[in-house]
């Protein structure tokens, strides 16, 4: 991992170096962020959330450091010192991380300096530059082998996760907040380290896309939505997983749609190519979920193509296929423009490029808000109500996986290798 980080290092020093003379920068100063408190009221504080582009250059979770960055120079780290005894600082992972700085005191540096952060008060006066931030937003979205490994670590974190769950569901345990604080065990993860909330949804639950007020008690039911994570350096896994269990009529149809959504998952996988619009591929995801939606008998009476022409799957499936994924899990970069009308909530809207790590997690969910007004027109009459109903009850599903866009072609499904 050292060999790793230096590279990393090296690279994106050259990459900032790029983006400073663009920009008529001499620097830029990037600060690790402030502990924020959670109320006036009282005298508690969030754990720190640290900067991403401060997470970019090294993974030191202390607040009030900096990163002065130049073109000509070995990178700067002005490190806050911390006095009293109330708290401690956590120990940076391991010492190659601070030896790939120089040390400095903490001052404010020369000439013309961009500041990078969201605390102007920790600013020392200098000012923030929107086009320079957003260049290194776009640097941020071809990842080093130095960040591949840590996201391939974090999916291996976080299917040890996955896997207890699911072990534990299928022996009977649905209480939500059992299984969270289970998946948090089983990756070694404190809540705040979690790239996420947990979203561990049981039954009907599921058709609240992030749910994450846990029922504390037995549900009994027999599904299990979890889109849970880790993390590793500052880098996120974002992966999930449907679950079911038991032998009735219902429970049979949706270990169907279940097993149908997850092929499909595959098929899109395969299909990414760079050059290819992302937009493109969730486009195709709706073709796909529309033969789904026929296939499983929840309409009828319409061709597939009838169906995704009418906007059918939109009811069905309202989020987008996926997002850009790195120091955040919601990351930066991928998103250049906005996407069709049709597609409002599509996160990736990129022009797909080796070097991208994004997520492919299509779904199918049973939320009244959505498909009532298909059942007010005439479109309602090609619905089988009933076999909504029952399968409303299990919630919904989803399938995901993180993958990256490899140079010469095809992908590196980071989540495949590590969980079925």
């Amino acid at each position: 991992m050292r060999a790793l980080y230096e590279e990393h290092v090296r690279i994106v020093a050259a990459a900032y170096a790029r983006a400073l003379e663009d920009a008529g920068l001499d620097a830029a100063l990037v600060h690790s962020g402030s502990i924020a408190q959670k109320t006036i009221f009282d005298d508690q504080y969030w754990p720190l959330r640290t900067t991403p582009h401060f997470q970019h250059w090294l993974p030191l979770a202390e607040p009030d450091a900096y990163v002065i960055a130049r073109k000509d120079r070995k990178p700067v780290l002005m490190r806050t010192p911390v006095a009293g005894f109330w708290e401690t600082q956590p120990a940076p992972p391991a010492e190659f991380f601070l030896e790939a700085f120089e040390h400095g005191a903490l001052e404010k540096p020369s000439g013309r300096v961009a500041f990078v952060g969201e605390h102007e008060e920790k600013s020392f006066g200098l000012p923030s530059n929107a086009a320079f931030t957003s260049a290194l937003d776009a640097i941020r979205t071809k990842k080093t082998p130095y960040e591949l490994a840590c996201i391939a670590e974090a999916n291996r974190v976080a299917a040890l996760g996955h896997e207890a769950v699911r072990r534990a569901f299928e022996g009977g345990e649905t209480n939500e907040l059992a299984l969270h604080l289970l998946f948090l065990a089983s990756t070694n993860q404190d809540d705040p380290e979690t790239p996420y909330k947990n979203i561990v949804a049981s039954g009907k639950n599921a058709a609240t896309l992030h749910h994450v007020t846990y029922r504390k008690d037995a549900s009994g039911a027999p599904s299990l939505l979890v889109d849970a994570g880790a993390t590793h350096y500052g880098y996120c896994s974002d992966i999930t997983r449907t679950h079911v269990r038991g032998s009735g009529e219902a429970a049979a149809k949706f270990a169907a749609l279940v097993a149908a959504v997850n092929a499909m998952q595959q098929r899109l996988c395969a299909a990414i190519r760079a050059g290819d619009r992302y937009e493109t591929l969730h486009d195709a995801s709706h073709r796909q979920t529309s033969t789904i939606l026929r296939e499983i008998g929840l309409i009828r009476d319409l061709s597939d193509e009838a169906i995704d022409a009418r906007g059918m799957s939109r009811a069905f499936y309202p989020h987008g296929l996926g997002h850009s994924l790195g120091l955040q899990t919601h990351d930066v970069g991928c998103a250049p423009m906005a996407p069709r009308a049709d597609n409002p909530f599509l996160r990736n809207t990129s022009i797909i490029e080796p070097g991208q790590v994004f997520t492919i997690e299509p779904g199918v969910y049973f939320i009244d808000s959505l498909l009532a007004p298909i059942r007010a027109t005439e479109l309602g009459k090609h619905v089988d109500w009933a076999l909504v109903e029952a399968l409303a009850a299990l919630g919904g599903v989803r399938i995901e996986d993180d993958v990256h866009v490899q140079t010469g072609g095809g992908v590196r499904n980071f989540t495949r290798e590590v969980l079925p």
